[in-house]
């Protein structure tokens, strides 16, 4: 069976309710909102929550990916930056566990993490500090990374780094790599248009939203789809409530969305992009590639956070047949 080796942010989610947002206000973040925030911010917000309940899980974006890939049963692997420290630890064992082999660069600065505060009413709000995880750089890229995988998935954000962006695409290729990328939010991709676009040539499979793919093509969705899919093999544009269009060559599919119970959006596009990639190894038909996304992304938006137990994914197994 095929195989796919991520690149991308190392961060761990960590989930905290809090049942007054004046929490919020002592620490100078708007509810509701999505902030980046420096080591010494973090360290703050982790002291003044420190006495509430949270949970944490590997993320970042290319990661919730391999980690769904891992799940399904694909051989995945997972190259990044962490810190020397228990967050660090914690990211390496929790992708090691289902079976992810970590290519992790280690240093001395903190492992990222990924804060989501929830509060009473449902709403949340993002700090995330991107830590050790910006320390990856075109240096560390070689051939020995990408030698002997099939698939590599490239997390849109690697783009603020624009010659490890590029060296990863190139490496890959150069190995013989199918390139995957997901076009991480509509306004890095709209900072970074004519880039991408010249790197087009060298990619296989495009997963956008369909702000991403107008900011990209500066046309609606449908004409984007067909301009993309004139540059790559296979694109896949994400509409939202209305589903997806996936186009490959001359064939076309369509995929209509279920009414399910929404609780959190976190992770839905990654998981799309796993349940994808999985029927796309299996060699399954483009429709029963983006049903089976589908069904996986609308499993992850019905609980909290961007991973599921057992019961969930086998739940999702039994309605995609697999």
């Amino acid at each position: 069976m095929k195989s796919v080796i991520g690149i991308g942010s190392a961060l761990v989610d960590i989930l905290t309710r809090i049942d007054d947002d004046s929490v919020l206000n002592e620490l100078n973040i708007p509810k509701g909102s999505m902030q980046l925030v420096d080591e010494s911010s973090a360290a703050l917000i982790e002291k003044k929550l420190e006495n509430y309940e949270s949970s944490m899980a590997p993320g970042g974006s290319a990661a919730n990916t391999i980690h769904g890939l891992a799940k399904l049963g694909i051989e995945t692997g997972f190259i990044s930056y962490i810190g020397n420290d228990e967050t660090g630890k914690f990211f390496e064992d929790s992708m090691n566990s289902v079976g992810v082999k970590p290519m992790m660069f280690h240093t001395d600065t903190a492992s990222g993490t990924a804060r989501t505060i929830i509060s009473k009413d449902g709403e949340r709000t993002f700090a995330t500090n991107l830590g050790a995880s910006v320390e990856l750089n075109e240096s560390v890229i070689t051939t020995e990374l990408f030698k002997g995988w099939d698939y590599c998935y490239v997390e849109g954000y690697l783009i603020a780094n624009r010659p490890l962006f590029k060296k990863a695409i190139e490496t890959a290729k150069e190995c013989g790599c199918k390139v995957v990328l997901d076009l991480a939010s509509y306004n890095v991709v709209e900072a970074n248009r004519d880039f991408l676009n010249e790197l087009l040539p060298q990619v296989d499979i495009i997963f956008a939203n369909e702000e991403e793919a107008k900011s990209l093509t500066m046309t609606e969705a449908e004409e984007s789809l067909e301009y993309i899919a004139s540059k790559v093999e296979t694109v896949i544009v994400k509409i939202g409530k209305k589903g997806s269009l996936i186009k490959r060559g001359e064939e076309r599919a369509v995929i209509g969305c279920n009414k399910v119970n929404v609780i959190d959006t976190t992770g839905a596009g990654d998981m799309y992009a796993a349940g994808f990639l999985y029927g796309l190894i299996k060699g399954y038909d483009l429709e029963r590639c983006g049903i089976i996304g589908n069904l996986l992304a609308e499993s992850i938006i019905q609980v909290i956070g961007a991973k599921m137990d057992e019961s969930r994914w086998n739940e999702f197994r039994r309605l995609a047949q697999i």
